[in-house]
């Protein structure tokens, strides 16, 4: 996927078991003379939506439609939630019980590090159910997909009742799971257990295989779509009931904190579903969103610029052929890393151990090597009419298999002057004897800023060498 679909007519409903994650900031310097504890002095605080509100804020901020539906006590905490969600532009359907406390967490940070978290919480064991299901029930028609985040504090007590009054609307459900008994879920479009709650139901499970058969198994017993399993730093395994299953490795640079990852997940799959996109495209891009999100502290969101840059990051990561447009938006993202770009261009007919030394030194001389490759008509115009031997797709494509050719290439023009001065890169390299001064695009280069060098090929090695040799020895 190139750029993310657009996200904001996707509607979302959220429902599920709401918290207040609270977190106090400060500094330790010493232990406790009372006991071997750290003494943290507490200099900041902050509060987050967590649960299934941390979901509902992820689809906000990605620019979808996200509308909540949850429990909560009559206390601060809920208003401090309700006044959270909806300023990060969630709809909120909060129904307050004022015999319960809303369920609070709050983490001691100090130095980038949890120290310890404390839970407020009874649970709402007695709330009227049907009151809830109805307010659900009617707003059923304006989501495109359901997302039930159960984290076994009571407001999901039954899912049977809220898969099927989905799925009886023709909406699919996505379940974030709780507990060992997964057929409580029978009948959802998919859900998204983590390894260890995976293994908790289905058994150990050493290598994919047995992953495999354990999860086909699972979605068999459970009448599920799909089964998404995230595997920390396995990535995450994606099952279907047609017995198909797509393993993807994690995309996550560096871990700094899990907590609200799987939210993040959960999230960005049904914000993709509801825009349009297939299942196994939306799980690559919750895939990225996990690896971007587990890089934060605490819980926490990932935006659609954050995602776009994410995808930009791993086009950025792949070598091979591409599209002058798709190259100018490569090259500036290795600019902005500091990334220096080398540049070189030619026919490349039959590639031969003189290309390839050459092409292997140029890249030796940068970060990003591009070539550029003339088409198949300029080849004529410059070698005859009996050239090229190999068309343009072919010639790209041996290109792209170099390891050290990050991207290539076509121009179309005689020379690839006018690209050179579009791309502006910070060396030119061609190689032969020619005149750096007489070089096509030097000019623009050297305006850039840039510099331009001629590298020596292998002598006694070129394509009309061995095309003459071919032709004596038929």
């Amino acid at each position: 996927m190139r750029d993310l679909p657009d996200f904001s007519a996707a509607r979302v409903l959220v429902v599920g078991d709401l918290m207040l994650d609270r977190y106090w900031h400060g500094a330790t310097e010493r232990i406790s003379p009372e006991a071997p504890v750290p003494v943290v002095h507490v200099q900041d605080e902050e509060g987050r939506p967590g649960g299934s509100g941390n979901v509902a804020a992820n689809i906000a901020a990605l620019g979808g439609q996200a509308s909540l539906l949850g429990l909560t006590g009559e206390d601060a905490a809920a208003s401090q939630l309700q006044e959270q969600l909806e300023s990060a532009g969630v709809e909120c359907h909060l129904q307050r019980e004022a015999a319960y406390p809303t369920i609070t967490k709050l983490r001691i940070v100090s130095r980038h590090q949890q120290l310890i978290r404390l839970d407020f919480e009874d649970g709402f064991p007695d709330y009227d159910g049907a009151a809830l299901l109805r307010r659900y029930e009617a707003l059923l028609p304006d989501a495109d997909v359901v997302v039930l985040s159960d984290y076994g504090k009571g407001t999901l007590s039954d899912p049977q009742a809220w898969i099927q009054l989905a799925r009886n609307a023709g909406l699919p459900v996505l379940v974030d799971p709780k507990g060992k008994d997964f057929t409580r879920y029978r009948g959802a479009s998919l859900i998204t257990p983590n390894w260890s709650e995976f293994e908790a139901v289905a058994g150990a499970c050493a290598g994919n295989a047995a992953l495999e058969a354990a999860a086909f198994r699972l979605i068999e017993d459970c009448d599920l779509e799909h089964l998404l399993i995230t595997r920390g730093e396995h990535g995450m395994s994606l099952a279907g009931r047609s017995q198909d299953i797509h393993h993807l490795p994690t995309r996550a640079q560096e871990v700094f904190d899990v907590t609200g990852a799987g939210d993040t997940v959960i999230a960005t799959l049904a914000i993709a579903l509801a825009a349009g996109q297939p299942v196994e495209a939306a799980t690559a891009l919750a895939n990225l969103a996990a690896g971007i999100v587990v890089g934060k502290l605490g819980t926490a969101s990932v935006s659609a610029h954050e995602l776009q840059q994410g995808l930009l990051e791993q086009r950025i990561a792949e070598h091979g052929v591409v599209t002058e447009d798709d190259l100018m938006e490569l090259v500036a993202a290795a600019r902005d890393r500091g990334e220096r770009i080398v540049f070189t261009n030619g026919c490349f007919d039959l590639l031969h151990a003189g290309h390839v030394t050459y092409l292997e030194q140029a890249s030796k001389l940068g970060d990003r090597l591009i070539v550029a490759v003339n088409v198949d008509e300029t080849v004529r115009q410059l070698k005859g009419p009996e050239r090229p031997v190999n068309p343009l797709q072919n010639r790209m494509h041996v290109l792209a298999a170099l390891g050290f050719v990050d991207w290539v290439v076509p121009f179309a023009e005689e020379t690839p002057e006018r690209l050179i001065c579009r791309l502006e890169p910070d060396l030119l390299v061609k190689g032969g004897d020619n005149d750096p001064d007489a070089i096509p695009g030097a000019g623009c280069v050297r305006s850039a800023g840039g510099e331009v060098r001629v590298l020596t090929y292998i002598d006694g090695v070129s394509t009309t060498s061995i095309v003459d040799s071919i032709k004596q020895g038929s």
